[in-house]
């Protein structure tokens, strides 16, 4: 059901854990299946310089938790806005299309951090 990549975000997720210090924390969740992911964010010069995740839910789920936080290190806030759940699913090889609602749900989740760290700096 899964393939080799997919498998390895979810028992070895890059960057999971409470980030000491964030800018930002956003949650965002789905009530049909359950998933929670919460993101913390810390920026500096425009840059996502860390992120780091927390995830309740199954191996879609954290694989795009910890995808989505290898996509966005790095780039600037208006680059990791630009991220797609299709760029998530690109890069883990491809999700079952019933669990393509879990790279949506980390997008989005990216997408409020954003949203919020922007309106907190105004």
């Amino acid at each position: 059901m899964y393939n080799k990549k997919v498998l390895d975000h979810f028992q070895k997720p890059k960057n999971m854990g409470k980030l000491k210090n964030p800018d930002v924390v956003a949650e965002v969740g789905n009530m049909q299946c359950g998933d929670i992911m919460r993101l913390y964010i810390k920026v500096k010069d425009d840059k996502i310089k860390d992120i780091s995740f927390e995830t309740m839910g199954c191996v879609a789920a954290i694989s795009t938790s910890s995808m989505i936080t290898e996509l966005a290190k790095g780039k600037t806030l208006a680059q990791a806005s630009k991220i797609t759940f299709q760029d998530v699913v690109g890069e883990l090889g491809e999700l079952p299309p019933v669990k393509m609602h879990c790279a949506d749900l980390a997008v989005k989740a990216l997408r409020k951090a954003i949203k919020k760290y922007q309106g907190n700096k105004d």
